[in-house]
Order: structure tokens, then C-alpha cells, then sequence
């Protein structure tokens, strides 16, 4: 055994760890690009702009910004205000419209604009059961196209294993391909 009695040490020397440079970016050196730039230096704005960093994770000025819960619904509740008019009419809508119309009988325009800032209604009646289409356009349509909007659409879910059974067919003309 002529390697028993050797006794080996190694030392590894500490490292330090590698101080990257600050970034150089346009907010460092900006006045002197700019004079540079004014005063025709090309070196000195070449010099500049190679010095500058292409990480721009590190040019990107990032500040945090705290975000403050301030929904429609809070605002709302905060100020009284009311919910905001609907933009089309629904079955509620009718409602209240005719109640703004028995204010205005009862209690002439003030009442009603009382009433209708108070409770607001929408703000077009659309006509119903036209499948979101100017009642003009659906009139205007056959009977075979209106049926047709009126039969609910299917789902085209694609089948879920119809990439399987491509992948299959593939490798198994890719076997008889080779065979």
C-alpha cells in the first residue's frame, strides 16, 4: 500500500462574492447625453449608450403602488348614491318606468324626475324575444332564420380524445412507414 501513508490536503480558497456595477441607465447620465447630444459629441454619446445597461429589468423604474379598494358598489354606498340605469330595459324595468309615469300624473315633471333620479330606470326598451336584434331586422327575416335563432346552440366541445387517437394514428402509420 503505497498511498496509505500520503496524506493529501486541499484548501480551497474563499471566495468573495462578485459585486455587479450599478446599473447605468438613462436617469444617471441623462443631463450628459443630452449635452451631448446638443453639443455634436458622437464620442461622447456612443460612449454613453454602450455604457448603458440591455437589461431592462434594470432600467425599468419600478415603484410599488398600493392599490385602494374603490369599487362602483363602495362609491356608491359611501356617497348614497343609487345603482346606475341600466343601459337596456329588462321585466324590472317596465315596472319602473310605469312608476315614474304615475308620479309625473300625480305629481306633474318634478315629481317625475324626483322619481326617476330616485328609482332610475333603463335608458332604451329594446323589444323582447328578437335574439339582441333590432325589431326592423328580425321582422325582416324569414321564418327559416328566425326558427334558426331560436333554437339554442350547441357546444362545439372538441372530443377529448381526439388528439390521442391523431397521436396513435401517427406513430402507428409512422410503425408501418418503417416496417
Amino acid at each position: 500500500m503505497l498511498f496509505q501513508d500520503l496524506e493529501i490536503k486541499v484548501s480551497i480558497p474563499e471566495t468573495t462574492p462578485v459585486k455587479t456595477p450599478p446599473a447605468i441607465n438613462e436617469l444617471l447620465f441623462g443631463e450628459q447625453v443630452n449635452r451631448a447630444v446638443e453639443n455634436g459629441q458622437r464620442a461622447d454619446f456612443a460612449l454613453l449608450l454602450a455604457m448603458f445597461s440591455n437589461d431592462v429589468r434594470e432600467i425599468t423604474p419600478v415603484s410599488i403602488l398600493t392599490e385602494t379598494d374603490s369599487s362602483d358598489q363602495i362609491l356608491r354606498q359611501q356617497f348614497c348614491v343609487p345603482a346606475a340605469r341600466k343601459l337596456r330595459s329588462d321585466a324590472g324595468s317596465y315596472a319602473k318606468a310605469s312608476a315614474i309615469a304615475d308620479s309625473f300624473h300625480k305629481g306633474g315633471l318634478s315629481q317625475a324626475q324626483l322619481q326617476s333620479d330616485l328609482c332610475p330606470d333603463a335608458l332604451a326598451y329594446m323589444p323582447e324575444h328578437t335574439y339582441d336584434l333590432g325589431e326592423e331586422v328580425f321582422r325582416n327575416l324569414s321564418l327559416h332564420e328566425q326558427r334558426c335563432l331560436s333554437v339554442p346552440k350547441k357546444n362545439s366541445i372538441p372530443d377529448n380524445e381526439l388528439y390521442h387517437k391523431l397521436i396513435v394514428a401517427r406513430r402507428s402509420q409512422q410503425i408501418q412507414a418503417y416496417a
